[in-house]
C-alpha cells in the first residue's frame, strides 16, 4: 500500500474541502497564505496519489420524502457468495451503503425509505428474496446524531 505524507498546508486544504468541496481555490489560498496555483497543484497531487477520490453533492434524504433510515444486518447461507449478493444489493436504489463486516452478520446495509410500509416491502419482497440471504435483522434510526467526513489531521504513516 502506498504511504502518504501530507504537510500542514495539505491538512488545511483538506479541512476546508471536507467542509465545503465547492470552496474556491483562491479563498483557500488566502486562508493558507499561498497562491491559487499552489492550491491547485496540491489538490491535483492529492488526487493523483489517491488521498482525494472525488467530490460529491450531498442531498438530505428527508427533503425528498425519504423519512426512514434503517440498517439491515444480513446473514448469508454461503459466505463465498458474497459478491453475488452484493451485485443484487447494487440494484436496490434504496440501499446507500453496504459493508462486509465481522460478527454475526456478513453484511451491514444502510437504506432510506419513504415510510415503514416501504421499508417492510423492501425487506420482505426484495432483500429477503436475494439468493443466499439467510436472515436479516433491522434497526430503524431515530436520529442521526453525527454526520461528517473524516477528521483531517496529521495521520502518521502506517508501517
Amino acid at each position: 500500500m502506498t504511504k502518504f505524507q501530507i504537510d500542514k498546508t495539505d491538512q488545511k486544504i483538506l479541512s476546508f474541502l471536507v467542509k465545503n468541496a465547492r470552496m474556491p481555490f483562491l479563498e483557500i489560498a488566502r486562508e493558507c497564505g499561498v497562491s491559487g496555483a499552489a492550491i491547485h497543484q496540491r489538490v491535483k497531487k492529492m488526487e493523483s496519489i489517491g488521498i482525494i477520490t472525488g467530490s460529491r453533492l450531498l442531498v438530505k434524504p428527508q427533503a425528498l420524502g425519504l423519512n426512514v433510515c434503517a440498517f439491515v444486518g444480513v446473514q448469508l447461507s454461503q459466505a463465498s457468495k458474497y459478491s453475488e449478493v452484493i451485485d443484487q444489493f447494487k440494484k436496490i436504489s434504496e440501499v446507500v451503503e453496504c459493508h462486509f463486516v465481522t460478527g454475526t452478520h456478513a453484511l451491514l446495509v444502510k437504506l432510506f425509505c419513504f415510510n415503514h410500509d416501504h421499508l417492510m416491502n423492501i425487506l420482505i419482497n426484495t432483500i429477503q428474496n436475494i439468493p443466499y440471504v439467510e436472515k436479516t435483522e433491522t434497526w430503524v434510526s431515530l436520529d442521526q446524531a453525527i454526520e461528517r467526513q473524516i477528521w483531517v489531521k496529521d495521520y502518521p504513516n502506517q508501517e
